[in-house]
């Protein structure tokens, strides 16, 4: 069976969920899977830094060459053209994320949906973003696929709800979390872990004890709600001064006021923004950390704190949206639209020792039950049925 997947996601500079999910699924499938034949579809100017990922006997890369906004906008939206799998001659498509495309009818089409967060929250979205997702119009879009995977069932909720799909039609296939991500601050002393360690906290200059976010700086992840939480934490608990805070992740759309709320915070200076942090980096910011914080209003899963509890750091996040079916009870849970309930899982886990243990065990059980080779079995499952 020839089958085609649209990799177009893996142009991004930088990576965040998707791209990371895209990759490390289609990495776990080609692992499994020496027997089908696997047509990579993208387009760029450039060269994708990960295509020596995808070089085995059995997969074919397939490069176009237009501009985006041509391909995107006239090509696929106006004209429905080029039929992508006519042209990489499968049976099967496979679309990771939403995006544009054009397709014929005779093709099993099957695609992943993250989240529609800009469905349900547009005023978290810019113009621009907000004219992209228009102009997809998903509805419609999720009406061709025969098959739609969602990666929470509060994704499937939305779908349902706010597009009109039938249950049918959707699965729910969790996403996998890295093998890497791991705890070491107990590595031995003077071992090549604890030696990397040691030069993440140099090169980021970071403090003894901190509070760690790690993910997009963007209003959906309540980032200006973090350093709320952590004023009102400072002023009423003193003997916890020696804690400071770390931001870290790339800008994101709609940012201006996070960064206002910080200049306005009198412990500004206790305040640290990292901005994007390279893929090998994230783990030891996790281990380093005291605990980790993820108030966010809305997530189409969730890797951040599964990443964190990986790495044995006691997690703080929010009951918003699929957090609470992914997390369960290996994270302590608080009110992302309560100020004060975020502050208290912090000063929570900061001073209650037996709490925080508790939390990290949980934590260390309860991301076993994810891995890409279980989600990449599952999806084989659904890309080779007849």
């Amino acid at each position: 069976m020839k089958i085609g997947i649209d990799i177009r996601t893996l142009m991004d500079a930088r990576y965040s969920g998707v791209s990371e999910y895209t990759l490390n699924l289609i990495k776990e499938i080609l692992k499994l899977d020496n027997h089908n034949e696997y047509r990579l579809f993208y387009n760029s100017f450039g060269n994708c830094p990960n295509m020596r990922e995808f070089n085995g006997k059995n997969v074919k890369l397939v490069k176009y060459n237009y501009p985006n906004k041509i391909l995107n906008y006239l090509f696929f939206k106006f004209f429905n053209y080029p039929k992508i799998d006519k042209e990489l001659g499968v049976e099967v498509f496979f679309m990771p994320h939403i995006n544009f495309i054009g397709l014929s009818n005779n093709v099993k089409k099957i695609i992943t949906v993250h989240d529609l967060s800009f469905l349900r929250y547009k005023e978290f979205f810019s113009r621009r973003k907000n004219f992209w997702h228009r102009m997809t119009n998903v509805k419609n879009l999720l009406k061709q696929f025969n098959q739609i995977i969602a990666i929470s069932e509060n994704t499937k909720k939305d779908i349902i709800e706010l597009c009109g799909i039938s249950p049918d039609k959707i699965k729910v296939i969790y996403s996998g979390i890295e093998e890497r991500y791991k705890r070491i601050t107990d590595a031995a002393h003077g071992s090549e872990e604890q030696k990397c360690l040691f030069k993440i906290k140099r090169k980021y200059n970071l403090p003894e004890k901190y509070i760690l976010y790690l993910g997009t700086i963007e209003p959906r992840k309540n980032v200006d709600g973090i350093i709320k939480a952590y004023n009102e934490l400072r002023i009423a608990n003193c003997e916890l001064r020696d804690y400071k805070l770390i931001i870290a992740g790339g800008k994101g759309w709609k940012s201006d006021n996070i960064y206002k709320e910080w200049g306005l915070s009198e412990f500004k200076d206790d305040i640290k923004f990292l901005g994007y942090i390279a893929y090998e980096d994230k783990i030891y910011l996790y281990n380093l950390a005291s605990v980790f914080v993820f108030p966010s209003f809305y997530e189409g899963f969730g890797f951040p704190p599964l990443e964190a509890m990986a790495s044995g750091t006691p997690v703080v996040a929010s009951y918003a949206a699929s957090l609470p079916e992914v997390i369960g009870d290996a994270a302590l849970m608080i009110d992302p639209y309560n100020i004060s309930d975020i502050a208290r899982g912090m000063r929570k886990i900061l001073t209650d020792e037996n709490l925080k243990n508790k939390l990290v065990e949980r934590g260390l059980e309860h991301i076993k039950k994810f891995s890409w080779e279980k989600t990449a079995k599952k999806y084989l499952e659904i890309l080779i049925q007849n």
